[in-house]
């Protein structure tokens, strides 16, 4: 088929060239000349894992290309709408600003047969308005949600665990039948495959991320209880998750979540829930958020409890800065603002990060950055872990203890072994552990 995709940033990006390796002649669309020369060049504008190999496959095939110019979709027959959806600068709620903008300068374009498939995270309601808006034009508008996961969005691509497809009502066989053949080789594998209407489909993102969130809030409020009574919360979520109705996944406490999605998410969630008249159903959400918050500033306090309260010209090494591991996305990030709060208390905070140190240079200049993760732990007196790359969790004690300047580390993730550390002299302090 032919499609485009509106929008190359962290999705849009992902989906064009993953489309493009499913077989399809597809278009990126982005207003960014500099992100779409990137792309032409075969350079991914961020780091994802398998993205630059499938990029220049699709490139070298001849279905893949990028443009600036939306007259360049005439031919495609599938558009799909690929844009971010940030927090609103002046509330909670998301804003559609780059919603709107692609589907005005879609229009024009549009004409009986064609069918635009929304793939942003949008509150609900969103879609209802727009097909109203592009129902002049014969079009026809599909809510397709998608569910990648940084560091796995390639693959979460072109093998999902679902998909879903929101359509006008139940006599819509044509778009389903687009979308179908969209997806013919990921179908073919048995891939579940839901039809249901526009408020659905917007809802299943964004419930699935209150949920994640939930349950990440939920291990680390259980790590508070496990501070002061002297339990072990990894141990907790381990007896716990044996519960197959609760499952191991997500229940890994530590220093919260962070990135583009679960956090302005669930605040966009709660802010349209209050709009619509239903707050009270998702007022939790509130406070999955201030737990999450509430993480970060715990770990900057043990930190500067082993400093006797004043970390003043201490040399910390920060690991990580990524909102998790292979991603250089610093949105929100826990390990950056711990980072950024303890070098306001005066210490002198030396940060490694395998990808993000690009992109965290640029929002905090302030910051002191290493080019090695040698060149970080070298005369450190507090070692700080807060993303969970491998060659962190693969640190050995005795080598790392050569470079340090005192045996102090801090696990923000618990991914460590506590016992492995003590026995090598390191003074060793988790969230939710003794």
């Amino acid at each position: 088929m032919r499609v485009s995709v509106i929008g190359c940033g962290s999705l849009g990006a992902v989906h064009a060239a993953a489309m493009a390796s499913l077989g399809h002649d597809v278009v990126g669309i982005d207003v960014d000349e500099a992100k779409v020369a990137k792309l032409t060049a075969g350079e991914a504008p961020f780091f994802e894992p398998g993205l630059t190999e499938t990029l220049q496959a699709g490139l070298a095939s001849g279905r893949l290309r990028f443009s600036t110019d939306y007259a360049d979709i005439a031919d495609a027959v599938v558009h799909f709408i690929g844009v971010g959806t940030p927090q609103s600068r002046d509330g909670d709620g998301a804003d559609l600003t780059y919603v709107d903008a692609a589907m005005a300068s879609l229009r024009p374009h549009l004409r009986h047969g064609m069918l635009v498939a929304g793939k942003s995270t949008v509150p609900v309601g969103t879609a209802a308005r727009l097909a109203g808006e592009i129902a002049d034009t014969g079009a026809r508008l599909a809510w397709n949600p998608e569910f990648l996961r940084e560091g796995y969005a390639v693959k979460d691509t072109v093998d999902p665990d679902r998909l879903v497809y929101g359509v006008a009502d139940a006599t819509h066989d044509e778009d389903v039948a687009l979308l179908d053949e969209v997806y013919a080789s990921i179908i073919e594998r048995s891939t579940p495959r839901i039809v249901t209407d526009y408020a659905t489909a917007e809802l299943v993102k964004v419930s699935a991320n209150a949920f994640l969130a939930t349950k990440i809030s939920f291990i680390n409020a259980m790590a508070e209880i496990a501070e002061t009574t002297g339990a072990d919360v990894t141990t907790l979520a381990d007896a716990i998750g044996h519960d197959t109705r609760i499952g191991r996944k997500f229940l890994n406490a530590g220093v919260g979540f962070g990135g583009g999605c679960l956090p302005k998410d669930i605040r966009a969630f709660t802010a349209r829930a209050e709009e619509i008249g239903n707050g009270e159903s998702v007022a939790f959400l509130k406070q999955v958020d201030q737990i999450n918050l509430r993480r970060r500033q715990r770990l900057v306090d043990i930190v500067t409890e082993s400093f006797d309260g004043d970390a003043t010209d201490r040399r910390i090494a920060v690991l990580g800065l990524a909102f998790k591991p292979d991603s250089d996305d610093i949105r929100d990030s826990p390990a950056l603002e711990v980072a950024a709060r303890l070098h306001e208390l005066g210490a002198d905070v030396v940060a490694y990060d395998p990808e993000a140190i690009p992109n965290a240079s640029r929002t905090h200049p302030q910051l002191g950055y290493a080019d090695s993760l040698a060149s970080a732990l070298t005369g450190a007196e507090a070692v700080v872990l807060v993303t969970e790359w491998r060659q962190f969790r693969n640190l050995d004690p005795e080598q790392t203890a050569e470079l340090v300047a005192r045996r102090s580390i801090f696990d923000g993730r618990n991914v460590l072994d506590p016992a492995e550390w003590r026995s090598a002299d390191w003074t060793y302090r988790a969230l939710g552990r003794a």
